[in-house]
């Protein structure tokens, strides 16, 4: 089929790389403009841009999908635009230009986690199993005729980060299959229930951790928020970052407490003492949480500390 692509993030570069690997011709992508990064803010193409560069693909990088874009898209004419984390919303009276749809692949097991933070969603509410989802887009949000899935386990140690790799992959390959099927008309689209649950956006806030809460919720939250936008927690106006954990059989510690050994760094919590395995301070990088102990002063490592 003639395809345009959707997607700006490297998930949907993973997509791309794998639909220009089928037998479908990826005439042009649409992704988001060039971003200012870094200490120098320069300029850097979307993953998704650079992918098309390398394979002398048309690109389109509007702010929003305007009249403009529109009529350029009617004149590529392109049978199907898969979408995958773009990050421009899609105006209804677009919709009817692909042959078969805007088809978006998304990384839950719809109608479960709709919105804009699915695998995170998954991780911190403890879902055992997720999984991604190719369905066509309508004008609701995620709430479109489903045509394929794929199902994964949320295994005990992922992170959002680990998982959504993961998730990137297979899914590439679901949205291919997908692609495979509408060409053939071997798909037969199935409507989603009109309940389903909601996972949105995460701000910086919502990533606090509460030491009071129960531990096995602090390791899922701590996880479903690593790499991004990063575990955190506070000491005085300080602000940690804190990675993955391990919780122990102990609870000798406070909620918040820190408590020092000679190789570890347990804090207390409303259930279990937890170990920390790494810890971001103030303006400094990711590191060991036992070698973060121990550049502390001898008295802060003797009378302990407490995170709030």
């Amino acid at each position: 089929m003639r395809l345009v692509f959707a997607g700006t993030p490297e998930p949907a570069a993973v997509a791309l790389e794998r639909l220009i690997a089928s037998g479908h011709e990826v005439v042009a992508v649409l992704t988001r403009p060039d971003a200012r990064k870094g200490r120098g803010r320069t300029l850097h193409p979307s993953p998704v841009k650079a992918v098309a560069l390398e394979h002398d693909i048309e690109v389109l990088t509007p702010n929003k999908l305007d009249d403009d874009t529109a009529a350029r898209l009617r004149e590529i004419a392109p049978d199907a635009i898969p979408v995958v984390a773009y990050g421009n919303l899609i105006p209804e009276h677009m919709l009817d230009i692909p042959v078969h749809g805007w088809v978006n692949l998304h990384f839950s097991l719809l109608p479960r986690w709709r919105g804009a933070a699915p695998v995170q969603a998954a991780i911190r509410e403890g879902d055992a199993e997720t999984g991604a989802t190719t369905f066509r887009i309508d004008k609701g949000l995620d709430t479109g005729d489903i045509l394929a899935t794929l199902t994964d386990t949320v295994r005990d140690d992922d992170t959002s980060g680990v998982l959504l790799e993961r998730l990137a992959y297979s899914g590439a390959d679901l949205l291919a299959q997908t692609m495979d099927g509408l060409e053939a008309g071997s798909i037969t689209p199935q409507p989603q229930p009109a309940d389903g649950t909601y996972a949105p956006k995460i701000a910086t806030a919502d990533a606090r951790i509460d030491w009071g809460t129960d531990a096995e919720v602090i390791d899922r939250a701590v996880r479903a928020h690593t790499p991004t936008p990063g575990a955190w927690t506070m000491r005085g106006e300080d602000r940690f970052k804190v990675g993955p954990l391990t919780i122990t059989d102990t609870s000798a510690l406070a909620p918040g407490e820190v408590s020092f050994g000679k190789n570890e760094v347990r804090v207390g919590t409303g259930s279990a003492d937890v170990v920390l395995e790494q810890v971001q301070a103030p303006g400094k990088k990711m590191m060991n949480a036992a070698d973060w102990a121990r550049g502390l002063a001898d008295d802060v490592r003797a009378e302990g500390m407490r995170f709030q």
